[in-house]
């Protein structure tokens, strides 16, 4: 129980910590689309990146695939601001784009993984049961991105009682300035990995 606790707490703070912004962004981005009442559709699209995530982690956890760090640091930004563009891009129909988002979540999930996988690969290196550990992390990080989805959901929902934005003009809003964020994050570890 005490392996549990630990990584599903370092799951949990995996996307709530401070130096997690590019995972909180991604995770915003991806649910400002949606309202309460579609749950389903948000619950569904947050465990589409678990999953891609904790496959990365797996693979990496065993010493399959290895990453190189400065790669996997700049691909990350632009996971974000793709999404944030997707958000843009379908202006029309805010329902159509999560048909995309879907399969976002998942490729991107992947990448979002590789950002962890070196770390995590040494945690587990001596740890006899990889399966449960991984599993405990994962659960752990799908609590706290299901957290942060309600919060956005929250201001979503209180932006348009209190008729401060359409839902359409609050993802615009919202989208356009995690994208500006995220292509300044690429452009600084682009900057960084060049020199």
């Amino acid at each position: 129980m005490t392996d549990f606790i630990f990584y599903f707490k370092l799951g949990w703070f995996h996307i709530l910590s401070l130096d997690a912004f590019d995972h909180l962004y991604f995770i915003a981005v991806l649910s400002i689309i949606y309202t309460f009442s579609s749950w389903k559709r948000v619950l569904v699209l947050i465990t589409a990146f678990t999953i891609g995530h904790a496959i990365t982690l797996f693979l990496s956890a065993l010493d399959i695939l290895r990453f190189n760090d400065q790669y996997v640091e700049f691909a990350i930004p632009c996971t974000i601001f793709i999404s944030a563009g997707v958000n843009l891009w379908r202006r029309d129909g805010l329902a159509e784009a999560g048909r995309i988002q879907y399969l976002l979540a998942i490729l991107f999930g992947l990448v979002h993984g590789m950002g962890f996988a070196n770390a995590i690969r040494f945690m587990l290196s001596s740890d006899q049961h990889i399966i449960s550990s991984l599993l405990s992390f994962n659960i752990g990080l799908e609590s706290g991105q299901i957290f942060v989805v309600l919060l956005v959901l929250f201001v979503g929902w209180f932006v348009q009682r209190m008729k401060l934005f359409s839902q359409r003009d609050w993802v615009l809003i919202f989208s356009s300035i995690i994208f500006g964020l995220s292509f300044q994050m690429a452009i600084e570890r682009f900057l960084f990995f060049i020199k």
